[in-house]
């Protein structure tokens, strides 16, 4: 008997040892395991191309406060709940979710596209053409703040799809550091003066001095252009003020014609009233405004 069961033994166990390893290949064929969490980003050189985020639109230059330039080719993460965020100043700001599973989310909320600027001031940085969200693309917003170090110190979705982050560093912490005037070269800060003073004698409406200096702020970079060439033809002479040399121009024009009718006038011992306003001198209102546009708010312990 005892040999009858080693024979059956010699028999099935090549049989068991094959079945056994057919079952192992058949399970590690189905089974996907996952090693570490989604790092697929913009900014990982790592990865192949393929596997990258893809931007939609290439960043615009490096542009505003010099002392900011630093920061460019440099990147900043933080972590919020389930998501790292990474900030590379003048070029895009990605989202990636830190969970184990295969299809973790990785996405781009925006590219370096333009600066706000309210009252002679750049309050923030903002990054579009983003991952497509809906019928829309998302877009950031980056607040500058004073801090001791620079980081990202807050993340937050105010509306969907239109996010808001707040970014400390002490190259903002000098009161003047984030003045708009003194980035400009010096042929534009002219021509903002000219701006400043043709809406002072009352030669351009407001809505004409704000369109001067978005002007001004393209030709700076500052701000995206938004001037679509156009072949139109031209009938007859324009009756707006499409710039400020023309403008200048066209009130000489009409200086020298009242002085004409002033001659005619009094020639012919017609009468008139004579405007006391119309003759005055060049108000220096730039030089008057310069110290509320400040120094160039560099910080000499950190450049």
């Amino acid at each position: 008997m005892r040999c009858i069961s080693k024979g059956i033994y010699h028999v099935v166990r090549p049989w068991m040892v094959y079945l056994l390893l057919l079952m192992t290949h058949a399970f590690a064929g189905k089974m996907k395991i996952v090693e570490e969490p989604n790092t697929f980003g913009l900014n990982n050189p790592f990865l192949a191309q393929g596997s990258r985020l893809q931007p939609k639109v290439t960043p615009s230059p490096v542009s505003g406060p010099a002392h900011l330039h630093r920061l460019a080719g440099k990147c900043f993460s933080f972590i919020e709940s389930m998501y790292k965020y990474e900030f590379c100043p003048f070029h895009n700001i990605t989202q990636h979710e830190q969970s184990f599973r295969w299809n973790a989310y990785s996405g781009v909320l925006g590219i370096w596209q333009e600066w706000e600027v309210v009252n002679n001031t750049f309050t923030g940085m903002w990054m579009r053409e983003g991952d497509t969200c809906g019928g829309r693309n998302r877009q950031t917003k980056v607040i500058l703040t004073c801090g001791g170090s620079s980081k990202l110190a807050q993340v937050s979705e105010p509306s969907t799809c239109v996010y808001s982050l707040t970014f400390e560093t002490p190259l903002v912490c000098h009161p003047h550091s984030l003045l708009v005037y003194p980035t400009l070269s010096e042929k534009l800060q002219t021509e903002w003066d000219e701006a400043e003073q043709a809406r002072y004698e009352g030669l351009i409406t407001e809505q004409g001095y704000n369109n001067l200096l978005r002007d001004i702020f393209e030709d700076a970079g500052i701000l995206k252009s938004q001037k679509v060439k156009v072949k139109a033809d031209v009938i007859g002479p324009s009756k707006t003020h499409d710039s400020l040399q023309k403008c200048t121009e066209d009130f000489n024009k009409q200086s020298k014609e009242i002085e004409r009718l002033r001659g005619l006038l009094t020639q012919h011992n017609i009468p008139f009233e004579s405007n006391a306003h119309e003759v005055k001198g060049r108000v220096g209102v730039a030089v008057q405004d310069q110290h509320l546009r400040g120094d160039n708010g560099l910080i000499p312990g950190l450049m």
